[in-house]
């Protein structure tokens, strides 16, 4: 039996509560991991795990056990790391999530610079609006916007997110400009709504220090990004979209910015991972890639000139 690995099998079963989702995660036959997990309480002599039909839970020897592992491992892949350093640069699979319009517009293109450092590196990418559950995924770390609620990851701020409003041109020229977010009442606004709670957002604007908060009666809500930007350009309504999208969209007239001066509150971004997993050279290169992307993106960063009004306003509240 390879002991270090029936750890983290084990390991993994405790965090993601069965032995199926396990093996799923680390890539292992579900058969190989049970047996993983009978040959380690065979060698303590202990039961680590209960079973049921229906679920798995930890018993109190397995409960401690599942620390001393998270420190072994932990300090295995620290000796390792440490000494690999020294040959190679990081290397091996890396999963991460990411928002789909970010993904496509500010990640992806910037991939060539990340492989040129780092070629030993195996990206895989998954791109979704939800809030992926890390351990029982298998993802080594994501980039989220907006507040969060689970203390169990490890967070480090990379940024924020700013917003606009905007419309077609074709949408502006049949029903004209607002001038005042009480004017978008008589709007046709495109809503957008969580994949998670499936909760409509709210629409919230500020200017000097006036902040405006309501719901918008909308005649169509999304809840993918790509789709809400085409519902956008194809002239279905007037829509909040990320700065960085409208700025391209704006370069090549599919879209124009509207209310200016009254630009929606930015977001913070995050990049997370489990606060229990150790954080490996491919994940650290990576999470210090992300930052260093983000902090000298133009759009990202607001540098470039939607609108004179509405760039001063943003960069007072930073």
């Amino acid at each position: 039996m390879d002991k270090l690995q029936a750890m983290e099998v084990f390991v993994r079963v405790v965090e993601t509560g069965g032995i199926t989702s396990a093996a799923a995660s680390l890539r292992l036959p579900k058969s190989t991991a049970t047996t993983l997990i009978q040959k380690l309480e065979v060698t303590l002599g202990v039961k680590l795990l209960n079973r049921t039909t229906r679920r798995v839970s930890v018993t109190p020897d397995g409960a401690a056990y599942y620390t001393r592992c998270l420190a072994i491992l932990a300090e295995v892949r620290d000796t390792e790391d440490s000494i690999a350093q020294h040959h190679a640069r990081p290397g091996g699979r890396l999963r991460i999530d990411v928002p789909t319009l970010m993904a496509r517009s500010v990640i992806v293109p910037a991939l060539p610079v990340f492989f040129e450092r780092y070629p030993e590196i195996k990206l895989e990418l998954g791109c979704s609006e939800r809030r992926a559950e890390l351990i029982e995924e298998g993802i080594d770390c994501a980039v989220w916007s907006g507040e969060l609620q689970n203390s169990s990851l490890v967070a480090r701020r990379v940024g924020q997110l700013f917003f606009a409003t905007c419309a077609s041109p074709a949408y502006l020229a049949a029903h004209g400009q607002p001038l005042h977010p009480a004017d978008l009442a008589a709007h046709r606004c495109i809503n957008h709504f969580s994949p998670r709670s499936g909760k409509i957002a709210d629409w919230i604007f500020a200017k000097d220090g006036e902040r405006i908060q309501a719901p918008l009666d909308g005649h169509i809500a999304l809840d993918d990004e790509n789709s809400y930007v085409a519902a956008a350009e194809a002239g279905l309504g007037i829509a909040k979209i990320p700065a960085f999208v409208l700025k391209d969209a704006m370069e090549h007239g599919r879209l124009e910015l509207v209310l200016g001066d009254w630009l929606p509150e930015p977001v913070p971004l995050y990049i997370v991972y489990p606060q229990n997993r150790h954080l490996s050279a491919k994940v650290r290169v990576f999470v210090d890639w992300i930052a260093e992307l983000f902090q000298e993106h133009d759009a990202i960063q607001l540098r470039s000139t939607l609108h004179p009004p509405s760039l001063a306003a943003a960069r007072r509240r930073v």
